[in-house]
């Protein structure tokens, strides 16, 4: 949703505050900026509305000399239209006292109201916490003037921990006092906060790309945390004030991963990452098929797998389409599967069949609506498989069993990568629940292994047609209505392709099961209406080739993604033709030709493509 940053150490602060805001930037960025503690414990503030790049300008003309604490925001609007009264940090009535927050105050309308006297500046739900934390701070009888500011610490923290136990709802938040500038605070629920140990420095930021080039060594906080960090250690506590103990970890990523390798959108160098991420997301986890793997790598046994019902796909957005790929597979192995989109779960979660495993999908493991309805499930009994990209996030710690997809960061808000990461280990758990159920015998399980471990040997001849591709797509680019069809467990593709298209050439599209579009939507088909049809060789392929005719007949201008056999029955006006593969594993390939058309319509509108309007990458509110 939005992106924070803080530092405290002995370099320049707000050099190393914007750097983190621009890394985090793909989070949000209709407003952002930076407070920090200035000479003589004065606090320095600079906000703008619109991107990092606008707040640098701003920071250059007016610098602020030395290091000391900070903080900094990138901000995706939820309460408040973008403005720079409405832009992070937020400052008490003081101006002493500044606060970043990510996620939604539930209950900010009652707490404001019990703040009678308090000058408030903006339309946020944030603000109300910068002053429910100068209230505090009155409410403790300070005489500031008279003490140290190492003395206030204990006091600082103690109003902050107070105004913690008076917010409903899901919060990163930070906070800098200037008369302590020697420590700044932290505390999470329901959104993501990392820590970054540094040496004489220390860091916090609501990913780790923000300080990855400074240090790898963090401290993931739960739910229910808080962090006071000090430039020279950081402590950690509950809600309640008790000190707990955290061990760091060290993240495998370097800075350069988040860099765009000479591609010239993230978008693009990510969408020619995908076999490298297939690759390292099946790299020692198939043979032998059948569970022993699963076991030793997340507890899930051949017995345990053997015992489920069924299982229930969640998610949104693309990871809901991989969803819909995954009921496909399990289904053609005989195993009972459904999938949802996480936001209209609630009611069918009480409605399992006892013995469901919930299978939970979200990139970044901090998507709102899939926690909920992860929860949800839990609630009701289910065990939860998760199946995510982002180590230490909150799905994997509440989940019962988590699959990694080793992915690596995706930076562009149009998910690639982290969806072909998604299938590959969809693909990955339906071998080995059909070889553990029996529906996949030793011969077919190694043949399904050998065929899975090929794929990303196909993604780089499929990416190989890049400008063929470029080609096409320029030549649409001034429709802006565009259909996609597809059947069978390339129907979910179809929707991909036409939600990819809208997400960053903000153009309409619709995507459609092709035995659909006689019920209703053939209606909208003018002359010249482009139309990709996803009819590569299978079980289907006649259905499709007559679904072309039927749309060409109406005038639609078809682009066939075929092979080379099913090209010889559909009749398109052009083709982009794929390496042939087994028709269970086309969904892997059929997707990245599509990936690509919306590139490059995007790039033929000048549109912008790795920072779409009205889009974050990581959506971590209902």
């Amino acid at each position: 949703m939005c992106g924070i940053t803080g530092y405290i150490g002995e370099n320049k602060t707000t050099d190393i505050l914007i750097d983190g805001l621009r890394r985090l930037e793909y989070r949000g960025y209709d407003s952002c900026g930076i407070a920090a503690v200035g000479p003589k414990s004065s606090l320095y503030l600079k906000r703008v509305t619109g991107r990092v790049d606008a707040l640098d300008k701003l920071v250059a003309e007016e610098p602020l000399k030395g290091a000391g604490a900070g903080i900094g925001h990138t901000r995706w609007a939820t309460h408040g239209a973008p403005s720079e009264d409405n832009a992070h940090p937020h400052t008490d009535c003081s101006g002493r006292l500044v606060v970043v927050h990510n996620g939604i105050i539930e209950n900010y309308l009652e707490l404001k109201e019990k703040l009678p006297g308090h000058k408030f500046k903006s339309e946020t739900d944030t603000e109300v916490i910068a002053h429910l934390l100068e209230q505090h701070l009155k409410g403790l009888h300070v005489q500031e003037k008279a003490v140290r500011s190492d003395m206030l610490e204990p006091v600082f923290f103690e109003a902050f921990r107070r105004t913690l136990a008076e917010l409903k709802g899901s919060f990163a938040i930070s906070a800098v006092w200037a008369n302590c500038p020697g420590m700044l605070l932290a505390a999470r629920m329901h959104s993501p906060l990392v820590v970054g140990l540094g040496r004489n420095e220390n860091f916090i930021a609501s990913d780790v790309s923000a300080f990855l080039k400074y240090t790898k060594k963090v401290v993931f906080l739960n739910d229910g945390e808080m962090a006071a960090v000090r430039k020279d250690g950081v402590d950690y506590y509950n809600f309640h004030g008790r000190k707990t103990a955290k061990d760091p970890v060290t993240i495998q990523w370097d800075s350069t991963m988040a860099e765009k390798g000479g591609y010239r959108h993230f978008m693009l160098k990510e969408i020619h990452e995908q076999a490298e991420a297939v690759e390292n997301t099946l790299r020692g986890r198939l043979l032998p098929l059948g569970g022993d793997i699963l076991k030793a790598e997340m507890g899930l046994s051949a017995e345990a797998i053997k015992g489920f019902t069924g299982l229930q796909f969640i998610a949104c957005g693309t990871a809901f389409h991989a969803c819909l790929v995954g009921r496909g597979l399990f289904e053609n192995f005989g195993v009972p599967a459904y999938a949802d989109v996480a936001s209209e779960f609630a009611d069918r979660a009480k409605l399992m069949p006892k013995g469901t495993l919930v299978v939970a999908i979200s990139q970044s493991g901090e998507t709102a609506d899939t926690l909920f309805a992860m929860r949800e499930a839990k609630t009701a009994g289910a065990k939860v498989l998760c199946i995510t990209n982002t180590v230490g996030s909150t799905l994997t710690r509440e989940s019962d069993y988590v699959l990694y997809t080793h992915c690596g960061p995706e930076i562009g808000v149009a998910s690639t990568k982290a969806f072909l990461g998604q299938l590959a280990a969809i693909y990955l758990l339906a071998g080995h629940f059909a070889a553990a159920r029996g529906r996949l015998g030793t011969a077919d399980a190694r043949r399904y292994a050998e065929d899975l471990l090929r794929v990303p040997r196909l993604i780089e001849e499929t990416l190989a047609k890049e400008k063929e591709i470029a080609r096409v797509a320029e030549s649409f680019a001034a429709s802006e209505h565009f259909l996609f069809i597809s059947r069978h467990l390339n129907y979910p593709i179809a929707l991909e392709g036409a939600l990819k298209i809208k997400e960053i050439s903000y153009v309409h599209a619709e995507g459609y099961a092709a035995g659909e579009m006689k019920h209703g939507p053939i209606a909208i088909i003018y002359k010249g209406m482009p139309l990709l049809a996803v009819a590569t060789s299978g079980r289907t392929l006649e259905l499709m080739a007559g679904n072309v005719e039927e749309a060409k007949a109406r005038g639609a201008d078809v682009v066939a993604i075929v092979d080379a056999e099913s090209r010889k029955t559909v009749k398109a006006s052009r083709y982009i033709t794929l390496p042939s593969a087994p028709e269970l594993f086309t969904p892997m390939l059929t997707v990245l030709p599509l990936q690509l058309f919306a590139y490059y319509v995007a790039l033929a509108k000048k549109c912008d493509i790795d920072k779409p309007r009205n889009l974050a990458k990581s959506v971590t509110v209902r």
